[in-house]
């Protein structure tokens, strides 16, 4: 009996014994594990501003961001409205009355904010400064002082200002350091394409046809003249032999000023005439008769809407004169709608569907209406 008690004393010292060396390995088998938290890397902040370098070698800090822009300068205004209208905090020139057929409202009631150079008036800093604009683009040929007047008015303001250098011939190459600043590269390629494209063209007939003897007359009475080798006429010296050759071409949209005897030596077989000119009266002038491009009905008005198509502001628009002009003057060789290129024109930079009936009347005194009016010999 005794003997039976101790093997069940023993026997359960055991189970115990056992039991309590188990047990730190079921505890622990229980017990939730210990992970060790590897930090997950957080990405960099997106920069708030960025560096740009415009044409004429100033490095701005700019927002990167820019939803909110203001313009130098009419031709300035007519380039971006293209690219960024709903960008536009005003325009530099209220758009002239016959806009408001092909723009919309909203872009066509724009605040004034001024320009910077020529015209009437000057950039309104305090207009300017209200607008919230993060940016103020000058486009087009770079003044002499252009540094330090960017410079100075960025100082005064604390907006940016930025320079992009844009000529007929380099207007596909403007708009694509444009899409850099703008952060809008896919806009600004569909219209550094369409620009390239209308200039080669345009080169290429050129390049391939007997120059016409072509005279751009302009003012109240005609003798004012585009001459040759000067910023406004890169379009007329492209496509014609332009006669108009003085001492001195002025950089002005006025043109250089000659008389009819000068015009008479010159004796153009076609005279373009810009719109407000004298176009509606040399027919029946005796005076202006004696000039073989008005004694052979063989002159034009530059078609204007919603602005002069050969310039004035020298803008992206003079790429219509280019397709008129080469129409016009070599009709064998441009051989395309000029209706649908004009289209196209109006839809991807006026953000307008132009009608049949506004076509025919933009182009009623360009497209040889006189021919059939040929004075009596």
């Amino acid at each position: 009996m005794k003997k039976a008690l101790f093997l069940l004393l023993a026997l359960l010292m055991c189970v115990s014994t056992f039991a309590c060396a188990a047990q730190p390995a079921e505890v622990a088998a229980t017990q939730a594990p210990v992970v060790t938290e590897v930090p997950v890397p957080t990405e960099e902040p997106a920069p708030t501003t960025v560096q740009f370098t415009d044409s004429v070698g100033r490095t701005v800090e700019l927002p990167s961001d820019i939803t909110k822009v203001a313009v130098s300068g009419p031709l300035a205004q007519i380039v971006l409205f293209a690219l960024c209208p709903d960008k536009l905090v005003g325009v530099a020139s209220k758009w002239d009355t016959t806009a408001e057929q092909y723009l919309a409202t909203e872009y066509y009631n724009l605040p004034e904010l001024g320009q910077l150079y020529g015209g009437k008036g000057e950039l309104n800093l305090e207009t300017l400064l209200a607008s919230g604009a993060q940016v103020v683009i000058d486009v087009g040929e770079p003044k002499d002082t252009i540094v330090e007047d960017l410079d100075a008015l960025q100082q005064q303001t604390g907006i940016p200002f930025v320079h992009i250098t844009a000529t007929t011939a380099t207007m596909a190459d403007a708009y694509t350091k444009l899409g850099e600043l703008l952060n809008m590269p896919e806009e600004a390629k569909t219209l550094s394409d369409y620009c390239a494209k209308v200039y080669a063209r345009t080169q290429e007939i050129a390049g391939s046809v007997e120059k016409a003897n072509v005279v751009y007359c302009l003012g109240d009475s005609g003798l004012n003249v585009i001459a040759q080798g000067s910023y406004h006429s890169e379009v007329i010296d492209l496509l014609t032999n332009n006669l108009a050759v003085v001492d001195a071409p002025s950089s002005k949209g006025s043109g250089n000023e000659i008389d009819l005897e000068q015009l008479l030596l010159w004796n153009p077989d076609i005279i373009l005439f810009a719109q407000g000119s004298i176009y509606a009266t040399v027919g029946s002038d005796p005076a202006w008769q004696q000039i073989n491009a008005i004694k052979n009905g063989t002159y034009y008005e530059v078609p204007f809407g919603p602005y002069n198509w050969m310039g004035f502001p020298t803008s992206v628009q003079r790429y219509l004169g280019m397709m008129w002009m080469a129409q016009l003057l070599y009709p064998d060789t441009a051989q395309y709608d000029l209706y649908t290129e004009v289209a196209e024109y109006f839809k991807l930079f006026y953000h307008s569907d132009l009608t049949e009936a506004q076509y025919d009347a933009l182009l009623a005194n360009s497209i040889g209406a006189q021919a059939a009016m040929k004075p009596a010999a």
